[in-house]
């Protein structure tokens, strides 16, 4: 959750960023760009990080530093939720680095560097909470997220595979609100049973003929009726693993004038757009009209 909220906060802030910038860009000189980028990156980072300090450690109980194993834990949902955040916040980045006039290529290095830096930092806090620890399928699936922006910048020169994320509430919050939120904007980060992660990617940028490439596929993983990490049997419910395939679309592929609507598009490109779906589950397919 922690990184999550670090997560939306960059992308509402990068984007509008660039774009207030870029209005002024032929007024600045290039080389003052880099270090409006470095001072904005370094700042969002070491602050995020010592609000989570005094927001949420101070009140963990500290210990000695530790490992702590949760790769079983929520059907894997929260690993998926470290690779989908570390993909975002290295796409965030190096967009940002790319206004600056850095090489798309170089940008993509130092950006997924500092994504998998940060997230790091975050670990090694947990490392010493005692109700936590230094988890290594985190920081898998942290270097996974990272690694696939940076690999498709430096093969392929865009991203043919893109992570998205979708969600929509769920009646288990109520059930264990503690864990699962007591509100619609708690649930986003914290149910995970109302999360979907996908995998997009349009048949057009893969060499298929008269495909539009902004009309993409879209394969997901979702859970229901999980309420405890550790177990898939609780108050009475079991849980299950979802899996979805959909249609989607790349923002980034509509072309438009506006600097501001472009800046909007790519923001709003880290969402699936709600499409019918195809779900996988319990051993039977069942098709919803509108997924969200």
């Amino acid at each position: 959750m922690r990184i999550l909220i670090f997560l939306f906060t960059v992308l509402f802030v990068y984007p509008l960023f660039a774009q207030s910038t870029s209005e002024n860009g032929e007024k600045k000189n290039s080389a003052i760009k880099p270090i409006i980028v470095n001072s904005t990156v370094g700042l969002s980072s070491t602050g995020s990080l010592i609000a989570l300090r005094a927001l949420w450690y101070s009140k963990e109980t500290q210990s000695s530093f530790h490992l702590f194993d949760d790769s079983r834990n929520w059907m894997q949902m929260d690993k998926l939720g470290h690779a989908y955040s570390s993909y975002q916040l290295t796409r965030e980045i190096s967009h940002a680095y790319t206004w600056a006039g850095i090489h798309p290529k170089k940008s993509a290095l130092y950006s997924s560097a500092i994504a998998v830096g940060y997230l790091s930092a975050i670990e090694i806090m947990d490392g010493f909470s005692s109700n936590w620890g230094f988890s290594l399928s985190d920081m898998t699936f942290n270097f996974l997220g990272s690694g696939l922006f940076l690999f498709q910048e430096s093969f392929f020169s865009k991203q043919i595979i893109q992570a998205k994320f979708s969600f929509h509430p769920t009646p288990y919050a109520e059930l264990r609100p503690e864990v699962l939120g007591n509100n619609f904007f708690e649930s986003i980060l914290k149910d995970y049973n109302g999360q979907t992660y996908w995998i997009s990617f349009s048949p057009g940028n893969l060499g298929v003929e008269n495909w539009p490439k902004w009309l993409m596929l879209s394969f997901g993983h979702s859970v229901d009726g999980k309420l405890k990490g550790d177990s898939d049997n609780y108050l009475g419910y079991t849980s299950s693993r979802e899996f979805l395939f959909s249609l989607d679309i790349d923002l980034t592929q509509i072309r438009v004038k506006s600097k501001v609507l472009k800046s909007v598009f790519d923001l709003l490109n880290c969402v699936k757009v709600p499409f019918p779906a195809l779900i996988y589950s319990k051993n039977e397919f069942n098709a919803i009209p509108i997924y969200f």
